[in-house]
This record gives structure tokens, sequence and C-alpha cells, in this order.
């Protein structure tokens, strides 16, 4: 019916929608086109079945795009995010997270859920030699702050995991060439999903919850809030 394909209750438009008799039969317009398949006019019978109405593609992507999640980032650039709940928490950390605790910062990657890179600053990530050969291994967002030289890595927490002592030690391996000192962020919803993954945070990171944005926790007692000491190699 949304592509015009068929028609609902034609032969009786009066019956009510639970009535028994309730019945689909395909629609005029396609029921002329589909007659002329295999002919010589068939591709002029599809246009003119697609100029008659809306194409249900472009009806699924106007919802689509309706239903995106658009993301301003520092500086007032923007882009949209496919929805959902992972998503959200990215748009977070980008509108609330960096305005707090990394003002001046610039923001190198974000990953969607549906697009890995899509925004990706190749030149000032090879600059910092940051390699990015395997994009499956990246964190979800990378920003820098040019005034400390720090590199913050976050990972969103719906889905995967949070920086844990096995992630991080990943991407310091991966990261052995990167200068700036390494800031690394375990971003989650709420405090309750926090709580299920207290265990699994690495030492010398950052926690950062969407609902409490004010709020950092440290996993360290010495010191607050800035690049995990590297390990000798």
């Amino acid at each position: 019916m949304l592509a015009n394909v068929a028609d609902y209750n034609p032969f009786a438009p009066e019956l009510p929608t639970n009535s028994p008799k309730a019945h689909y039969a395909i629609s005029e317009a396609a029921l002329a086109a589909i007659r002329e398949f295999g002919g010589r006019d068939w591709m002029r019978a599809v246009q003119r079945f697609a100029s008659s109405g809306e194409r249900l593609i472009e009806v699924f992507e106007r919802n689509r795009k309706a239903s995106s999640i658009p993301v301003r980032f520092p500086g007032g650039a923007s882009l949209e995010l496919s929805p959902g709940r992972h998503n959200e928490i990215q748009k977070a950390v980008v509108e609330q997270f960096v305005p707090r605790f990394a003002p001046n910062a610039e923001l190198l990657y974000l990953g969607d859920t549906a697009h890995k890179g899509l925004h990706l600053k190749r030149k000032e990530l090879d600059a910092l030699h940051f390699p990015l050969t395997e994009h499956d291994k990246l964190p979800d967002i990378i920003f820098y702050d040019g005034e400390h030289d720090w590199l913050f890595l976050v990972e969103v927490v719906t889905s995967h995991g949070p920086m844990s002592p096995k992630r991080v030690l990943e991407l310091e391996r991966m990261l052995a060439a990167v200068s700036p000192g390494v800031v690394y962020v375990s971003a989650f919803p709420t405090m309750a999903e926090f709580r299920k993954h207290l265990r699994n945070v690495a030492w010398d990171t950052e926690v950062w919850i969407a609902e409490i944005p004010d709020h950092l926790i440290h996993y360290n007692g010495d010191r607050f809030f800035g690049p995990r000491e590297r390990r000798e190699r």
C-alpha cells in the first residue's frame, strides 16, 4: 500500500477495519505496469508507475532522516548519526563531555553504527602518527587537546565493553609511535550500566556517565585526570 502496489478494500471502501471481509487488491497503476512486463514498453510503464506516486524508498529515506541524531561539534560543524542508543551516547560525549573536560579539543574521529568512518580527519591523525590501517580496532571517538598535548580515546559502553585492561593494552601497542599523552575514557549512559562493568575498567583510565555529565570517575588514587603512564617497551 505504501508503494502504491496494492489498495485496501478497493471494492468496498466503507468496510470497517475489523471486518472479516477486509481485502487487498493490486492497484490499477501497478497492474498497468505489470501487464507490460517483458515487452518493449516495460521501462516506460515502470516510469509512469513511479511518477504516479512517491517511491517507497523515498518514504523510508525520509523517515530515516527524520529519526537521525544530529551532533554538533566543537566549533559549530555538525553531522547526523543513525538512530540508536550507542549514537545517543556518542552525541552526549561530543556535546557534553568535550566542552566540560577538553573545551579546546578537536574531534578527529567519530564512528557511526552504520558507517564506521563517518567523521575522520586523516591528515591530523597522520600528523600524530596514529595508525589507521585497522578501523575495526579504533575506539569509538578520538579527539585531540593541543593545549595539553593529550589524545582522548573514548569507548561508548552500550553493546560492547569499556576500556578494560585488555583493550588498553591493545591500544597501547597500536599507538607505540604516538607522541601525545593518551587519555582513555569509558563513557556510560547511566550509573546502573556502569555498575555492570565496575570490575572490567582498567586502572589509570577515566569513567564518564552521561546522566551525571559534570563529574568524572578516575581509576586511581594518586592523581586525577590525565594521560596514562606508558609501560616500558
